[in-house]
């Protein structure tokens, strides 16, 4: 795989997740940049203020202040211009299915990924 995305953007709080997650995709070569924040809101001030412009976001559900679906939520009041290009994928080591189905069911999620991210996981995505 060789530079699909352009812009890639990691929205986890865990430090030791964003490290193996970035190395993966990385070495990879998944995209020609990846951007990471340990922080939903502060994710959201980055889009909206055109900082990050990403093709792709794994997104995490479990988080302090504002987790995954409440990033969703906020997402969908931004206007950003290629919102609709964006695919989300959903980075969670949650068991819990009531997560899995309101990923399936959210208009902005692309898929589901458990954690830990792998090669054979970005290997699936359809580019």
């Amino acid at each position: 795989m060789s530079n699909h995305y352009k812009t890639c953007f990691l929205i986890d709080d865990n430090y030791i997740d964003n490290f193996v997650t970035r190395r993966i995709l990385e070495s990879s070569n998944f995209a020609e940049t990846v951007i990471v924040s340990q922080s939903a809101s502060e994710a959201i001030e980055s889009l909206r203020s055109g900082k990050v412009v990403p093709d792709v976001i794994f997104l995490d559900i479990r988080m302090p202040l504002m987790g995954g679906f409440e990033f969703l939520q906020e997402y969908d009041k931004i206007d950003i211009d290629n919102k609709k290009a964006i695919k989300i994928f959903m980075l969670s080591s949650s068991l819990d299915p009531t997560d899995l189905k309101k990923s399936v069911n959210n208009k902005y999620i692309t898929n589901f990924i458990h954690k830990p991210l792998t090669q054979k996981a970005l290997d699936e995505i359809d580019t």
